[in-house]
């Protein structure tokens, strides 16, 4: 593919760095971009591939924004070739992207699919041939529909369902990918999918969330386990979505209310996974969960020794005392409350301190051998301006961020990478098309990609 193929600019903008330079990270830091299966991929009923969680939610009414889904989305199955040279060409070193485990297994379990994993070769094949390290995500979010018939998250046996769809995706491209992540942000699937229906598969309350919770940190471990089996030399991970949290007042109920909050949100997936069990202190919640679905020998099994932890960080949050919510007593007050004006398009607070602090915190973890931030990134509204995309507020979002990242570094903090959310436009699950998180447009209605500014900002950066 030509260059002018990818990027159609009248006048190219003046990329300006600012004083920031690749070489300040280091030799070995590991730049990349991240996506996900359901959220690119499209085809969702092509060549033998199974109905997934999301493909029946985002088809019910009322779902979805606009009453929009996913069935084609960035057609990424058909046009992967396009963006993993899109990838290149921004002077990425890494590609992050998921597996469809319905497109692997259609049933769940049993017979596998010969064409989905032809279509994974593919991929990975293709970023090896441009100078790209895949990194594999076994899980983001997209169950296979006819295991969350028989109870998805909340049903025990779905360790042996994740344990053998590991088994087939790690032994068959054991000898092409050596970098690994379990699960992407399990609080994120588990509370608003299980807990709160926002998202798929829509259950909600405790009696959901509570076996959803543990079965998925046994899986997290479980699937660590695996990949370490079957893979030589892997480097394993997993992927948490952690937030700075921060009281509201320093009135000692809101300084408790933002531990509960840091309990739930940042602790509660990866300190079982380092050995140091559930927050139940904060979360009393849990002795419930811990009594009723915890069997003899789990508490031991929750524990893996991670190669790296994955940071997924969007914002802070700040929190107070609420005694009218059931379980945490907390509650978020939201930036615009707080006369907050540096707001993304979602109307996510633009911290990058934030950045900084969840760092620090993450790295008093003694079990954490190194961070990689594997998603960060921000939707704001494109401008076309003479036939270029001029993102500027991403391009301050992703300067100002990677300063903070680099400070952690600098402090000592083992930060080894960062990925950027994500390379094209996607299908941002319930928010439909609308936000656009991507360093290069989509058009929808044309499949065409656009380089915008931002993502021009990486290649002058990176190059």
């Amino acid at each position: 593919m030509q260059d002018n193929q990818i990027i159609t600019p009248t006048i190219e903008p003046k990329i300006q760095l600012n004083n920031l330079s690749k070489s300040a990270f280091g030799n070995d830091f590991v730049w990349g971009v991240a996506m996900a299966s359901f959220q690119n991929e499209g085809a969702w009923n092509l060549d033998g591939k199974g109905e997934s969680i999301w493909d029946r939610f985002s088809n019910k009414k009322f779902r979805i924004k606009d009453r929009q889904n996913a069935q084609i989305a960035c057609d990424f199955y058909r046009r992967f070739e396009e963006d993993i040279l899109i990838a290149k060409s921004l002077n990425f070193n890494t590609f992050r992207f998921s597996i469809s485990w319905s497109r692997i297994l259609p049933g769940g379990i049993g017979k596998v699919n010969p064409a989905g994993l032809e279509f994974y070769h593919q991929v990975i094949d293709c970023c090896l041939e441009n100078g790209l390290e895949p990194f594999v995500t076994l899980y983001h979010w997209d169950l296979p529909q006819v295991l969350e018939d028989r109870g998805g998250w909340t049903n025990r046996e779905i360790i042996n369902w994740f344990s053998a769809y590991c088994e087939v995706v790690t032994r068959e491209f054991s000898g092409k990918v050596k970098n690994w992540m379990v699960l992407n942000e399990p609080a994120g699937f588990v509370g608003l999918g299980y807990m709160t229906g926002y998202h798929a598969p829509g259950r909600m309350g405790m009696s959901n969330f509570l076996p959803a919770i543990h079965h998925a940190a046994m899986c997290q471990a479980e699937g660590g386990r695996i990949i370490r089996k079957n893979v030589p030399d892997a480097v394993i991970g997993t992927t948490f979505s952690c937030s700075f949290i921060e009281p509201f007042t320093q009135k000692p109920t809101d300084i408790q209310a933002a531990k509960r909050t840091d309990a739930l949100l940042n602790r509660m997936f990866l300190e079982p996974a380092l050995g140091l069990g559930y927050p139940v202190e904060e979360l009393p919640f849990l002795n419930k969960m811990i009594k009723k679905y915890v069997q003899e020998g789990d508490m031991e099994k929750l524990a893996f020794d991670f190669d790296f932890i994955g940071l997924q960080n969007y914002f802070k949050i700040v929190a107070k005392n609420a005694w009218w919510m059931p379980y945490l007593g907390a509650a978020e007050v939201k930036p615009q409350k707080r006369n907050v004006k540096e707001l993304t398009a979602m109307g996510w607070e633009i911290s990058p301190d934030g950045m900084f602090q969840i760092l620090n915190q993450l790295s008093q973890y003694q079990g954490i051998k190194q961070i990689i931030i594997t998603e960060n990134g921000a939707a704001f509204e494109d401008n076309f301006e003479e036939g270029n995309i001029n993102d500027k507020d991403r391009v301050a979002f992703y300067e100002s961020y990677l300063k903070h990242v680099l400070k952690a570094k600098q402090a000592g903090v083992k930060v080894n990478g960062y990925m950027a959310w994500t390379l094209t436009d996607n299908f941002e699950w319930t928010e439909g098309y609308k936000p656009k998180f991507g360093l290069v447009h989509v058009d929808f209605n044309t499949q065409k990609r656009t380089v915008k500014r931002s993502g021009k900002w990486f290649r002058a950066f990176l190059g």
